[in-house]
């Protein structure tokens, strides 16, 4: 299998917020995404379902079976063994992914959008977050937040897309995109304090991270109603919008020299989540 950077093809905001990380711990943040990129394609590639269902169900039994033939996994369970990544964790991401493969997917309540947004990628921010040695468990907690805060970010942004898909996740209206990004924002400010407890020389390149993907929802709002939001096409930030965001992540780092870690902030949205995952034993 050929080596490719997904982080630089398909997660450019990711890519250039990965450029102020040290050379070796963005390749081990690349080979967790390009695991985590595999299993995405997989679901959103244009094979019918039924072929789709098999091909991941062949790559996960792959990965439970430790197949290091294929790269990706090889560097997956690398990451796992060195970083103490609960396998858990892990099988949370295949859920999420699983939970695309059916004709219609419709997400009716904000349990199921939290749920549903923790294992497609409150799982990444988790694995990411020890990737990046962090101990702290609130830490863990705003990690899991960051993914969450950018998962309804990208569902507020690709609702087009997705309804293309027969993928409902929320209504296709201006105000529940704002209800989606107003909750991303909680999710946001909550990841905010905890990121202080990084690892100095990788908290920088995830503050840059974390505005550059809050910008996106800031532009979805731009459009200021559902004609709009509909001609607007793809909605991305522009290189000048990130060296704008870059530069005001330096004010947030001047910041947090400032500021106390504060308790985590979404109790009530975990809680809802550990109705059915035990988070305690991810983190």
């Amino acid at each position: 299998m050929s080596e490719k950077n997904y982080l630089a093809i398909y997660a450019k905001s990711f890519n250039w917020a990965g450029f102020f990380l040290p050379k070796n711990t963005y390749k081990k943040c690349s080979s967790l995404y390009d695991f985590c990129r595999t299993v995405d394609n997989i679901a959103d590639d244009k094979n019918e379902l039924n072929i789709k269902k098999k091909k991941l169900s062949i790559f996960k039994n792959d990965f439970l079976n430790k197949d290091f033939n294929n790269l990706i996994i090889k560097k997956m369970w690398a990451l796992m063994e060195e970083y103490k990544i609960s396998i858990k964790i892990v099988e949370d991401l295949f859920d999420g992914i699983e939970s695309d493969l059916h004709e219609v997917v419709q997400l009716n309540t904000k349990k199921d959008l939290l749920i549903y947004s923790y294992r497609v990628a409150g799982t990444v921010g988790l694995m990411m977050a020890k990737v990046l040695n962090v101990k702290s468990e609130n830490s863990m907690k705003a990690a899991i937040d960051l993914g969450i805060a950018m998962q309804l970010t990208n569902i507020s942004r690709d609702i087009i897309e997705d309804s293309k898909n027969n993928r409902f996740y929320i209504k296709h209206d201006f105000k529940s995109i704002k209800n989606t990004l107003d909750m991303a924002d909680l999710f946001y400010e909550s990841s905010f304090a905890s990121i202080k407890e990084i690892p100095f020389n990788f908290r920088f390149a995830i503050l840059v991270a974390r505005r550059i993907y809050k910008k996106i929802g800031d532009k979805i709002l731009q459009k200021d109603n559902i004609v709009n939001y509909n001609k607007s096409g793809k909605i991305y930030v522009t290189n000048l919008n990130k060296l704008f965001e870059t530069f005001l992540s330096i004010l947030d780092l001047i910041k947090h020299l400032f500021i106390k870690e504060k308790n985590h902030l979404r109790n009530e949205e975990h809680l809802i989540i550990r109705e059915e995952i035990n988070l305690n034993e991810r983190i």
